[in-house]
């Protein structure tokens, strides 16, 4: 059985992929950081599912974490398919935050999976995939994220010069790039904000964390899509 890690996975767009990577076959690794509660809601629903997975707690900033990950991820024969997905955003103007808030989010978001796709390198076979979550926000700046907007940037240059450090592989790097989607933390915006949201998206709409999975399901099965930024955003920003 292939083995899939999915990073911060145990709610929202994560917890949709790693539930389309147990359909597809594969045996999915999921980390967390913090949120027990979600763990465990997310444990209880798989269950039902599948019986192949496994959750660890894991946060991607920290060096230690991320070696007792590596570690158990070397106990597979292979990884076969790693998701990007987990991330962090500092909502402060740009006199507002410290170096340590910017340089985590960084950590996080760009630096992780860097050093995690160094660590596993000979655990990934050939025809891997390799799969980033990244976001509108990497391609249309935003005011208030500066730093999430950066990394994400960051994220989608990421996956496109990896792609050749697995050319002649069979092995594809790709990113998908959500517009807004309806995850537990956009459904607590205002009224009014999710109005102008919708307002700037042809489909008049959120994704939902399926349409979203189903893109990254898209990459996992075609094996000529590579070196993509896939952007999903319902037609964001169309006017």
């Amino acid at each position: 059985m292939k083995t899939a890690l999915v990073t911060g996975a145990t709610k929202g767009i994560g917890l949709a992929i790693a539930r389309m990577l147990l359909r597809e076959g594969y045996y999915v690794v999921i980390t967390y950081a913090h949120d027990e509660a979600a763990a465990t809601r997310c444990r209880s629903e798989l269950q039902v599912e599948s019986p192949h997975f496994e959750l660890i707690r894991a946060d991607q900033g920290e060096a230690a974490d991320r070696a007792a990950l590596v570690a158990r991820l070397r106990q597979r024969p292979t990884v076969d398919c790693l998701v990007f997905n987990a991330g962090i955003t500092l909502r402060k103007g740009l006199q507002d935050f410290t170096d340590a808030e910017w340089e985590r989010v960084l950590r996080v978001n760009v630096s992780a999976p860097v050093f995690l796709v160094r660590d596993l390198f000979d655990r990934i076979p050939g025809g891997s995939r390799i799969i980033f979550i990244g976001s509108q926000m990497g391609i249309h700046p935003h005011g208030t994220s500066l730093a999430y907007g950066v990394s994400k940037s960051a994220v989608h240059a990421l996956s496109c010069n990896l792609v050749k450090f697995f050319e002649g592989t069979g092995t594809t790097v790709n990113t998908i790039a959500p517009g807004f989607v309806e995850t537990e933390w956009q459904k607590d915006k205002p009224d009014e904000i999710r109005r102008n949201i919708c307002a700037k998206t042809a489909l008049h709409r959120f994704a939902t964390v399926d349409e979203i999975a189903d893109a990254v399901r898209f990459c996992l099965n075609n094996p000529f899509v590579n070196g993509s930024v896939l952007e999903v955003n319902g037609g964001y920003c169309y006017r």
